[in-house]
């Protein structure tokens, strides 16, 4: 039997306000927001679900691949669990280049790339360290620099989450408990996420079906 410490899994919701709920819907209703030099457009319901993905991270590409700011709810709630840490290592997952961007400039992180970054975080240097889900793999063992895991942004694929949750709850992990945050925007496509993830129906079918869902029935 493996010695696995106790994962406790949390969900931290934020809301954005009217102002940025009605460009989120608009995107939703239409596949479109128009910008004076570049529009925010998808083409199809995979795109789509990446669109409004983005958006309620807080920033989205538009057709000129320039960011476009929404809201920066997230980026509050972070700063919360950070300071709730109390000088705890925390490690962020993101998926986009905007998230990691905007989680760099306002907590000064630092991204587990390099090899030496990575031997930082592991012995304890590094206070707020971001990985990607796509380079969280079998081989990555950065479980001796923290027990603390936030969900900045969500990822479809289960495999991929699974893998970047067992970077710091595996053997060899010291804590006695390992944290699991997701930062969930109320009301959006984050929502259908965390319920694919609990039933563990992660598949970009799944989530396309979910974005039809909410456009079809108004949600």
């Amino acid at each position: 039997y493996l010695s696995m410490p106790e994962c406790l899994y949390h969900r931290v919701e934020v809301r954005m306000d009217e102002k940025e709920e009605k460009l989120y819907r608009q995107m939703e209703k239409d596949m479109l927001l128009p910008f004076e030099d570049g529009d925010v457009d998808a083409v199809n319901a995979a795109a789509l679900s990446g669109k409004l993905l983005q958006m309620a991270n807080g920033a989205v590409y538009d057709e000129n691949h320039k960011v476009r700011h929404i809201h920066d709810k997230k980026l509050d709630a972070l700063e919360d669990l950070i300071e709730a840490a109390n000088g705890k290592p925390v490690l962020v997952a993101y998926w986009y280049q905007h998230d990691l961007d905007r989680i760099v400039e306002r907590f000064k992180a630092v991204p587990l790339k390099a090899a030496g970054d990575i031997r930082k975080w592991k012995e304890g240097k590094i206070p707020v360290a971001a990985i990607h889900p796509a380079s969280a793999g079998h081989g990555l063992n950065i479980q001796d620099g923290g027990h603390i895991l936030i969900w900045f942004g969500l990822t479809w694929s289960l495999e991929l989450y699974q893998q970047t949750v067992a970077r710091l709850w595996r053997q060899g992990q010291t804590a006695e408990t390992v944290v699991v945050q997701h930062i969930i925007t109320a009301g959006t496509i984050d929502e259908d996420i965390m319920k694919a993830l609990a039933s563990k129906d992660m598949t970009q079918n799944r989530l396309i079906a979910a974005v039809k869902a909410r456009v079809t029935h108004g949600r």
